[in-house]
C-alpha cells in the first residue's frame, strides 16, 4: 500500500486532490469546526475550516486519515479518523462513531460544536490507489460498521474520476438505522447506477434473503464472488472494518486466487488479544536476556538532536523522545497508522509489532516509534527522512 500520483486533467485548484507522491512528516495545525453532521444515534461526521496558508497542507488522498488533538480531562488526547470526503470537495470531514468507554469518541459526539478548535495533523495513511481518468476497472469494497469512512472517499473520487470503471460495495451493519452515510450512498447510487452496486449486509434485521442478513464471513464472500464477480478479474479490493472481518475476507480472496497486491486493508485498531500476545512473546524471547543493557539513543526532528538514555526493555522510542521533551509525531501507538513513522541512522532496534509498514521500507530502515526498542549501545532515529 503505497502513495501513487493521480492522473487527472483539468486545472481544477479548489479542490483539496494531492497530486504528489512526496512524503512530508506530519505536523499539527489548530482548525476550527465548521460543521458538525449527526449521520447516527452513533456517529458525526466533523468538518473543519482550511484558512487559504493551510490548504497545500491539507491535500489528501482518498482514504487518508487525520489524528485529532485536544486536552481531556487534563490528558493529551489524540486518535486517528479516517477523511470520508472526497479530495475533489471543498471539505474537508471525517467520522467519529462513539464507542464504549472511548475518551475522545464520546467527547466528539456528545461536547464538540461548531466554532471549536481542535489540533488536526497533516494528512496520512497508505490504504489508497492510483487513479487514472483513462482507465476501465472493477473495484470490489467490504465494509463493517465505521469501516466505510476511509471507502467513501475512495468510492466517491473513483467513481468521479474514473468514468469507465465500475464499483461495487458490501456493506456490514446491525440495521438499516446504524448504516453511516446511508443518504449519501443512496445519493451516489442514483448518481452513478450503472456503475455502483450496493450490497447491505444487516446483522439484526430481516431483508427477505440469508445472503443479506448475518455478518460478512467466508461463506458470504466466496457466494457473492460466484454470484457477482469474478474474483481475479477485479482489479482491487479495499477491506475496512473489525480486523477478525479484515483477515476473514482477505484469507478467503486468497483461496479463491486474488493476487495479494490486488488486496488493500485498513487496520483501525488491533485486537487485545493480539496485542498481549505478541508483546508476551517479545518479552520472553528477546527482553529479559537484556535486562541490563542501556543505550545512547538520538532523535533528530526538524533538524534538532534530542539525547536520552534507554534500556533494552524499557519504553519505547516514542514514550523515551516525549519524556525527554521532544514533540515527535504518535498517534495509535498501536502500530497501524504510521504516524510515527522514522529511520534508523545508526544502530540496532527492534520493533514489537508492525501492521503499517511495507517491507522495503523496513529494509530501508524505517521503524515505527511507537514500537521499538533499541538494541545497541548507541542508536540514532531521524523523523526528517
Amino acid at each position: 500500500m503505497r502513495f501513487f500520483s493521480f492522473k487527472k486533467n483539468n486545472d481544477n485548484t479548489n479542490n483539496l486532490l494531492k497530486t504528489t507522491t512526496e512524503r512530508s512528516r506530519p505536523t499539527f495545525h489548530v482548525l476550527k469546526i465548521k460543521d458538525i453532521k449527526r449521520e447516527t444515534d452513533e456517529s458525526v461526521s466533523i468538518a473543519f475550516e482550511l484558512p487559504e496558508d493551510l490548504r497545500s497542507n491539507y491535500a489528501f488522498l482518498p482514504g487518508q486519515y487525520l489524528t485529532l488533538r485536544t486536552e481531556i480531562g487534563g490528558q493529551d488526547v489524540r486518535r486517528s479518523y479516517s477523511i470520508c470526503s472526497s479530495p475533489l470537495n471543498e471539505d474537508l470531514r471525517v467520522a467519529v462513531k462513539k464507542l464504549d468507554g472511548g475518551v475522545f469518541s464520546t467527547y466528539a459526539n456528545s461536547e464538540l460544536k461548531v466554532g471549536d478548535e481542535l489540533q488536526v495533523m497533516t494528512p496520512e495513511g497508505t490504504f489508497t490507489t492510483s487513479i487514472d481518468e483513462k482507465a476501465a476497472r472493477s473495484y470490489v469494497a467490504f465494509a463493517a460498521g465505521s469501516g466505510i469512512t476511509p471507502i467513501m472517499s475512495l468510492m466517491k473520487t473513483i467513481l468521479e474520476l474514473e468514468p469507465k470503471s465500475t464499483f461495487t460495495l458490501y456493506f456490514g451493519n446491525r440495521t438499516t438505522g446504524s448504516i453511516i452515510f446511508r443518504d449519501e450512498i443512496d445519493a451516489l447510487k442514483n448518481r452513478f447506477m450503472d456503475r455502483l452496486r450496493v450490497n447491505h449486509i444487516l446483522s439484526r434485521e430481516d431483508q427477505g434473503s440469508d445472503t443479506t442478513r448475518g455478518h460478512i464471513d467466508a461463506t458470504k464472500v466466496k457466494l457473492f464472488a460466484e454470484r457477482f464477480f469474478e474474483p481475479k478479474k477485479v482489479d482491487a479490493y479495499f477491506i475496512c472494518g473489525p480486523e477478525q472481518m479484515i483477515h476473514t475476507v482477505k484469507d478467503t480472496l486468497g483461496e479463491l486466487g486474488v493476487a495479494k497486491e490486488n488486496i488493500r486493508f485498513e487496520l483501525f485498531t488491533t485486537s487485545a488479544e493480539t496485542t498481549n500476545k505478541q508483546s508476551n512473546e517479545k518479552a520472553q524471547e528477546v527482553l529479559k536476556p537484556k535486562a541490563e543493557n542501556l543505550s545512547q539513543v538520538t532523535v533528530i526532528l526538524d533538524g534538532e538532536e534530542t539525547h536520552f538514555e534507554l534500556a533494552y526493555d524499557g519504553r519505547t522510542i516514542t514514550d523515551a523522545a516525549t519524556d525527554a521533551g521532544a514533540d515527535v509525531p504518535f498517534s495509535c501507538k498501536g502500530a497501524v497508522c504510521c504516524t510515527c513513522r522514522a529511520r534508523v541512522i545508526k544502530g540496532e532496534v527492534e520493533m514489537d509489532m508492525n501492521y503499517a509498514l511495507e517491507p522495503e521500507e523496513v529494509e530501508d530502515g524505517y521503524v515505527l516509534t511507537c514500537q521499538t526498542h533499541p538494541r545497541s549501545s548507541e542508536v540514532v532515529i531521524s523523523f526528517d527522512e
